[in-house]
């Protein structure tokens, strides 16, 4: 089991950026997490408050976080505690126009949190498609367009690596009926369901070759996990299943009209995708502060926030590629 803990870009997002108060940040956040005095969004919240107004903390008689608060007071005095402005942000006093698509089966709740989402400073467009249904910040089936090098986390999603695929075979659609315990069968022995399911065989593992794991550290340390999920499926709406697919004149290259068996398989991210989006939504959350109904919607400069290490590129100058994620129907 992975050892929770409390890493130095979590506590840099918090605005400090002299090492040696970070040095004593971290040794007293970590003490306290692991001999569970608190969790860890205890402590952040604590230090975050400290970070603002340490004189509270200075004065509590046997306070864990006294001698931090006295380092920090002494510190500011002599000019030298220096944090990273962390902005309160309004939110727009009027909604801009978003088209929606198939408005009569949106869920009110996807419809309020777009309407929130258009209104951030960094909004500059949006909409919602048919299939829009109330996510984490923003709908799932929402559509958010920023402002240069700005990057919401929720936004992206927790499903980055979440995926629909479509297998078509060369066999006769109606294999699906005539054919049910064997395609059965071949199912349950080559695919794991379920949480916490691991693959039995693997097939191919070339796209561990691919250089973008080792971009961020975040990524490096779900390398593993990733490898042993190759091939499983999750829970909730994720599905393999069997059907027949029928191909019109033309419609897919190589492939001629006619009654198919097809496969089609949704694996969500299993993890990877909520560990990357929960990591670095914290760290947007506690440098960019908005309104409770949009705190989900904090989002990170691409640019300010690489150069403080608050994104943890693996070669300095590398950017963090924003990607878009696949989203559950």
């Amino acid at each position: 089991m992975e050892k929770i803990k409390i890493s130095n870009n979590e506590l840099t997002a918090l605005g400090i950026n002299d090492v040696k108060i970070l040095e004593n940040f971290s040794r007293v956040a970590n003490g306290l997490l692991k001999h569970g005095v608190m969790d860890k969004e205890q402590i952040l919240a604590n230090l975050e408050a400290l970070i603002d107004d340490p004189m509270p903390y200075a004065l509590k008689k046997g306070g864990k976080f006294k001698n931090l608060a006295e380092a920090v007071i002494d510190l500011r005095k002599e000019g030298k505690f220096l944090k990273q402005p962390r902005t309160n942000f309004a939110l727009k006093q009027e909604i801009a126009d978003f088209p929606v698509y198939g408005l009569e089966h949106i869920e009110v709740g996807a419809l309020a949190q777009m309407k929130t989402a258009i209104k951030l400073p960094i909004a500059v467009a949006g909409a919602l498609m048919p299939d829009a249904h109330q996510g984490y910040g923003l709908p799932i089936g929402g559509v958010l367009a920023t402002t240069a090098n700005t990057i919401i986390p929720f936004a992206v999603g927790v499903d980055i690596a979440c995926r629909m695929c479509l297998s078509i075979f060369d066999l006769p659609a109606g294999v699906v009926d005539t054919e049910t315990d064997i395609l059965k069968g071949l199912l349950l022995d080559h695919t794991n369901f379920g949480i916490g399911g691991v693959t039995k065989t693997h097939f191919d593992t070339s796209l561990f070759d691919s250089p973008v794991w080792s971009e961020t550290k975040t990524i490096r340390n779900l390398k593993n996990k990733a490898y042993s999920q190759l091939g499983t499926s999750g829970t909730g709406n994720h599905f393999v299943e069997w059907g027949e697919l029928t191909v019109a004149e033309g419609a897919l290259e190589g492939i001629p009209a006619g009654g198919y068996l097809a496969l089609l398989s949704h694996s969500g991210s299993r993890g990877f995708g909520g560990s990357i989006a929960d990591h670095y939504s914290k760290i947007a959350m506690s440098k960019t502060k908005l309104p409770q109904e949009a705190k989900h919607l904090a989002w990170l400069n691409l640019d300010n926030d690489r150069r403080a290490g608050i994104l943890d590129c693996h070669e300095p100058g590398r950017r963090l590629r924003q990607r878009q994620s696949s989203r559950n129907p």
